[in-house]
C-alpha cells in the first residue's frame, strides 16, 4: 500500500536570487512529529504567493520518491533530500499514472481528494538555482499530485495512503499533464475531464476553450 515517507513543511522566507529578493515557502523540511492537516494547509506550513499556490484545491502537495533518482541523473550536482520539490508529502507507491482526479484517500485520520497536477512556476527554479528545471519538469510528466482536504485530521511519516474511492471518469493526473503539454487535440479525454467534479474550475475552463478551438479548426478543414 502507498505510504508517506516524510511530512515536509516550511514558512515563507526571503532569499536573494540573481540580485532580487524572493519570498517563497518552497524550502520544505521534514518534521518528525505528527501534524494536523487542515482545509488550507498543514500545521506549520504556509505559501508565499496565494495567487498560484495554496487554497482549498492545493491544500497539500505529494511527490513520489520514485522520481528522485530520475532527477538526480538529470542534475547530478544538486543534493536532493525529501521536500526538494516543495512537496508536503514525499510518498512511496503513489504514482501520477494511477491516481485519478476525484479519487479519495484516507491518510492517518484525514481524508483527501486528488485534484490536479503541479504546474512548475519560477519558485521551483529558485529552489534548484536554475530556470531550465521548469521546462524539464513539465516535459518529464513527473508532476506530483495536489489534494484538497475533505476531512481534517493528523498525519505523519509512515502513514498508509489508503485508496477508498475511485472517480468513475478515470482521468489520471498524468492525463491532465499530457493534455496540457502534448495532446492538445484529444477532445475525447478533455470532454471526460471537465465532467470530474474535483477538477478545479481553472482547468475546466482551459479544456472547454481547447475543445472549442479544436472544433472550430475542424470546421475550417
Amino acid at each position: 500500500m502507498p505510504k508517506i515517507l516524510s511530512v515536509n513543511v516550511s514558512l515563507p522566507r526571503e532569499i536573494d536570487f540573481e540580485g532580487q529578493k524572493v519570498t517563497t515557502g518552497i524550502f520544505k523540511e521534514p518534521v518528525e512529529r505528527r501534524v494536523t492537516l487542515k482545509t488550507l494547509n498543514l500545521e506549520g506550513d504556509r505559501q508565499a504567493d496565494l495567487t498560484v499556490h495554496g487554497g482549498p484545491d492545493k491544500a497539500v502537495y505529494a511527490y513520489p520518491v520514485e522520481h528522485y533518482e530520475y532527477w538526480r541523473n538529470v542534475f547530478p550536482t544538486i543534493k536532493m533530500l525529501d521536500g526538494m520539490f516543495g512537496e508536503n508529502f514525499t510518498t512511496e507507491g503513489l504514482m501520477e499514472d494511477e491516481v485519478c482526479i476525484g479519487d479519495v484517500f484516507q491518510i492517518g485520520s484525514s481524508r483527501v481528494i486528488a485534484t490536479q497536477p503541479r504546474m512548475p512556476c519560477y519558485k521551483l527554479g529558485v529552489k534548484f538555482g536554475r530556470m531550465d528545471v521548469l521546462k524539464k519538469f513539465l516535459a518529464s510528466g513527473r508532476s506530483g499530485i495536489y489534494f484538497k482536504v475533505s476531512k481534517e485530521g493528523e498525519v505523519g511519516a509512515g502513514d498508509a495512503i489508503e485508496h477508498i474511492e475511485k472517480d468513475p471518469n478515470r482521468i489520471t493526473i498524468s492525463d491532465i499533464v499530457r493534455l496540457y503539454a502534448k495532446d492538445k487535440k484529444d477532445i475525447e479525454s478533455m470532454s471526460r475531464a471537465v465532467k470530474v467534479d474535483a477538477l478545479p474550475e481553472g482547468w475546466k475552463h482551459y479544456f472547454f476553450e481547447q475543445i472549442k478551438l479544436v472544433e472550430k479548426n475542424k470546421g475550417k478543414n
